[in-house]
C-alpha cells in the first residue's frame, strides 16, 4: 500500500536510510505502486508490493551507496 508519510515506512527503511533517502524511497514506491496496479510489466511472479519495493530501492541506490552498515550519499 502507498505511504503517506515517511513515518509509515518499514523499519528496515527508516532505520537504515537518512531522511532524504526515506523521501526518495517513499516517492518511488508510491509511483511504482500506481504504475503496476494491474501487474503488467512486473517481473515474474512478484507481487505489486515486491515490485514497488524493488523499484524504490533502485531509486535510492541512484543517490546513495551502502558503506559498511550505513547508507551514504554518493559524491
Amino acid at each position: 500500500m502507498p505511504y503517506k508519510r515517511i513515518e509509515e515506512l518499514p523499519d528496515s527503511v527508516k532505520n537504515s536510510l537518512p531522511e532524504e533517502g526515506q523521501h526518495i524511497f517513499k516517492k518511488a514506491f508510491n509511483s511504482a505502486w500506481d504504475q503496476y496496479k494491474d501487474k503488467s510489466g512486473s517481473k515474474g511472479n512478484d507481487s505489486r508490493e515486491e515490485t514497488a519495493h524493488r523499484i524504490a530501492w533502485s531509486a535510492v541506490k541512484k543517490k546513495y551507496q551502502k558503506k559498511d552498515t550505513k547508507w551514504i550519499k554518493k559524491s
